[in-house]
């Protein structure tokens, strides 16, 4: 039986040796890992999937700016090799954009597949850069308050309060 719980610091080595096992140890290499550098995650919205005791599936978000506007980085999410296919990376994916509309986040990013992350409701970010080297077609955004992404525009920065 799978369950959704949010992640702690508890699970922090559980939940990157996932990681590591489905993205590889050179994945903080990503350009995505500059803007995580030194900011801890949206604990309210980086969620855990268990099969009983272990970790099956994970995602994480992490507070980003463009020029002034505040978003969500969503990733990564991972589903451990034995439980892919079932449907758990979307089920994550689904859940954890509720809580974050519901906490009153307007507006979401991903560095990802379109084809994929279209059936969540993501579309192109023409107007957003990411650090070197991302591939801008693979910017892609999502509102979760309606026109949010609206005539935001530059480049994604790290978000310090």
């Amino acid at each position: 039986m799978i369950s959704l719980s949010q992640e702690t610091a508890d699970d922090f080595f559980e939940v990157e040796a996932l990681y590591d096992l489905c993205f590889g140890v050179g994945r903080k290499a990503l350009s995505s890992y500059r803007l995580r550098d030194g900011v801890s995650p949206v604990a309210q919205l980086s969620l855990l999937a268990r099969d009983g005791e272990i970790v099956t599936g994970a995602i994480r978000y992490w507070p980003v700016r463009i020029d002034d506007a505040k978003a969500l980085l969503l990733g990564p999410v991972a589903v451990h090799p034995t439980h892919q296919g079932e449907g758990l990376g979307g089920y994550l994916i689904c859940e954890s954009l509720k809580l974050a509309q519901l906490a009153g986040w307007e507006r979401v990013m991903l560095i990802g597949d379109a084809p994929y992350y279209a059936r969540f409701g993501f579309t192109l970010l023409a107007n957003v850069q990411m650090p070197p080297p991302t591939d801008q077609a693979r910017i892609l955004g999502r509102d979760l308050q309606k026109g949010a992404w609206g005539g935001v525009s530059g480049q994604v920065c790290l978000w310090q309060d």
